[in-house]
Parts: structure tokens; sequence; C-alpha cells
């Protein structure tokens, strides 16, 4: 069986991204203790897993002698029940980081991510095409998606 895992490169070390993802995300769990790795020239590697909900991730840091930087190419999608899970996950992941638009954002890490209502899948899924536009240009206009703005756009207030 074959097993895929996300492997992000962190240039400034792993510390401070482990213990802001475990603050933010309930049940975030570090399996095991960080590990390190020696290569000939003697220069050290270190690495963590971290599981978020359902999904596992290798930590890795890469060194400050690397200019590495991520970019909106790859996120991490947070699928929200509620505004306060929206409003929670955007608040604490934009500290030290900068929004983006229609749900997206960059950590204090420079990972992006994408904070988006069950919701806004539910209201864009309408078969009739005027509600689903009305929120598609509704969403487009925010930067943290408002569930309640979302909804008034999908009932034509």
């Amino acid at each position: 069986m074959v097993s895929v895992t996300p492997f992000l490169w962190f240039p400034h070390g792993i510390a401070e991204p482990l213990a802001l993802y475990t603050a933010i995300f309930p049940n975030a769990l570090v399996d095991g203790a960080p590990w390190s790795a020696t290569d000939a020239a003697g220069a050290i590697s270190n690495f963590a897993r971290l599981t978020l909900g359902d999904l596992t991730f290798i930590l890795f840091d890469g060194g400050d002698g690397v200019d590495f930087r991520f970019n909106e190419s790859q996120s991490l999608f947070i699928s929200c029940g509620t505004a306060e899970e929206v409003d929670h996950y955007w608040n604490a992941l934009t500290e030290g980081g900068e929004p983006g638009r229609c749900g997206w954002l960059k950590d204090r890490f420079g990972v992006s991510w994408q904070v988006v209502p069950t919701l806004l899948g539910t209201l864009m899924g309408d078969p009739d095409p005027e509600r689903s536009r009305r929120v598609f240009e509704a969403m487009m206009g925010m930067s943290k998606l408002e569930c309640s703005a979302l909804q008034a756009a999908y009932d034509g207030e």
C-alpha cells in the first residue's frame, strides 16, 4: 500500500510552526518526538510528524541558509462547519500573516491556507444559477468569507 504525506520545508526551523499549529487546531498531534539526521558534512536537519484533523504532514527544518518560500500554488483547505470556526482559524492564521481574497490567507511562515465554510459549497451548488451567481459574486468581494453575507447574497438581500 502506498502512502502519500505532504512534506513542508520551513527554512527557519520547525519549533514555531509546530507550536502555532498545535495551538490552533483541536486534537493536533505531534507523532513522537521530532527527530534529527546528520549528513556527511555534519549538517543537522530536523523533522517532525504533525497531524491536523485527518491529515498528517512531515515538517522539515531546511536551515537558515536556504532562500525558500511557500506560495499560493499549494494551499491547505480548512472546511469549517460554522462561522465561529471560520473566525477562529482565520484570526489565528492571519496573526503575523496576511489575508488574501476569497478565504485565502498566508500564515506568518508563508504557508497558504483556504478557510472556507461548508455553507459556501451548499449555496454555490444550488441548481438556481441566479442564486449561485450572487453567492459567487459576494465571495469574490470578500477577504474572510462571511457566512451571513453569503447567505444574504443567496437570499437576494
